[in-house]
């Protein structure tokens, strides 16, 4: 693997297990009061597109990272809209 491979991984993983903790914040409180909508839905929307992209691209790395990534920001985007 090489130096560029290993950093776009590690970079990968830090970002995409990043909303892990908010996400069992979330499930764990049901207090979203603090989460802006607006930031949640236009991330959750750029990870689509990124994903729609690496689809595009048959790029694995960035259809599994965003893949996840939309996955956990749209269970915190889905739990702000319920539990609001």
């Amino acid at each position: 693997m090489s130096h560029t491979e290993i950093i776009g991984t590690i970079a990968a993983i830090l970002t995409t297990t990043a909303f892990i903790p908010q996400a069992l914040q979330v499930w764990r409180t049901r207090h979203t009061k603090d989460i802006s909508l607006g930031m949640y839905a236009m991330f959750t929307t750029g990870v689509a597109l990124w994903l729609a992209y690496g689809i595009l691209l048959s790029s694995w790395p960035i259809i599994i990272a965003n893949g996840i990534t939309l996955l956990l920001a749209g269970t915190v985007l889905g739990m702000k809209l319920k539990f609001s």
